[in-house]
């Protein structure tokens, strides 16, 4: 025993109860998958309904983080907790963002703190520092920017507040950043890349020198396991949040082009300079707000300002207090991703006949 853990005799730690919020998520249902391959007991907390978890034999819990009745019933039973679930995108009401991203953070913490849950630890963003200009090499000593670039990271950066808040002797907190989260079975970032590319909608933003981190799913995930097991090893890595990446800073629009190539999709044709790109930015915005239109506009000054701008991290601290060190490099997470899109594309083929006999 190891911590109140059975350690296995290949080494791998069983023993917890592992509530994931979101668990049906692109990254809730890769920590769920490691959770399961080491033996923890897995549920799922989360507003929708996902077949293929209950399929793969977890007990998913259908609620809203809103409702703190939903999370009591939730978490009963649970030491230890990762808090995946959230609003992403950058566009809407603030009042959504906030009430999933910083009210809901709120009541788990409340809840999780009355019922004796050991283990928290957060998916956060490093888009929570992001300000106006180039973020170098930095590390978690840079101050969260005086005026938020979005939504989405304003609200991110309150609950990450509340969740380091509210680490205790009794209840250990952690916040983990990564960046710009890619792989197989993607729902945001890489299907909205080659979406926009085959209707002829990307194009290069600024000069094309900016650099940045990403950050395979499969890293991604392991990352929450080591920082759990770095609540127990390692007292210090408590309270703390941590950047999280590859470890591989990549000129930005050569990875976009990489990913374009992965699943044959068309690339960029032209550059448009950072201040027209800017300036095109905030009038579909005004028109936006200006007329309700519903759905997200094409371009926002926040993405703008992530698609010219660099945004990369020093992740030594991860490495050294939370054991973390990416297994899988760009380069096999595009061999990976190419596969995915494959196989997909041959299975869409397959139905497509059956369809036809």
């Amino acid at each position: 025993m190891i911590g109140g853990v059975d350690i296995t005799a290949d080494g791998k730690r069983v023993g917890h109860a592992c509530l994931v919020t979101g668990g049906g998520g692109f990254v809730g249902k890769a920590v769920v998958r490691k959770l399961l391959d080491r033996g923890e007991k897995v549920y799922s907390f989360s507003r929708g309904i996902y077949p293929e978890l209950e399929s793969m034999g977890i007990k998913t819990i259908r609620g809203d983080l809103t409702r703190p009745e939903d999370i009591i019933k939730a978490v009963e039973g649970v030491d230890t907790v990762f808090h995946v679930a959230a609003k992403p995108g950058f566009w809407g009401p603030y009042s959504e963002y906030f009430r999933a991203n910083a009210l809901g953070t709120r009541n788990l913490l409340e809840v999780c703190r009355k019922r004796g849950v050991e283990r928290i630890i957060y998916c956060s963003s490093a888009s929570v520092v992001f300000g106006d200009t180039d973020l170098e090499g930095v590390d978690e000593s840079i101050p969260y920017p005086a005026v938020p670039r979005s939504y989405y990271t304003a609200t991110k950066a309150l609950a990450e507040r509340a969740v380091l808040y509210a680490n205790s002797k009794e209840m250990k907190t952690v916040s983990l950043r990564p960046h710009l989260i890619w792989g197989p079975g993607d729902v945001h970032l890489v299907p909205r890349i080659i979406e926009r590319a085959r209707e002829g909608k990307v194009f290069q933003v600024g000069d094309g020198r900016n650099k940045v981190d990403t950050t395979y799913i499969d890293n991604c995930a392991d990352a929450h396991l080591n920082a759990a097991d770095a609540l127990i090893d390692n007292p210090e890595a408590a309270g703390r949040p941590y950047f999280i990446s590859n470890g591989e800073p990549v000129n930005t629009w050569e990875m976009i082009r990489r990913i374009l190539k992965a699943a044959d999709a068309p690339l960029p044709k032209f550059a448009v300079p950072r201040s027209i790109a800017m300036a095109a930015a905030g009038a579909i915005e005004f028109v936006h707000t200006a007329f309700n239109l519903s759905g997200e506009p094409r371009i926002t000054r926040f993405l703008v300002e992530e698609l010219s701008t660099s945004h990369w991290f020093d992740i030594s601290a991860a490495r050294k207090e939370l054991k973390y060190n990416p297994r899988v490099s760009i380069d096999e997470g595009l061999r990976r991703l190419k596969e995915y899109f494959e196989s997909e594309k041959k299975e869409k083929e397959e139905k497509e006949k059956t369809k036809k006999d």
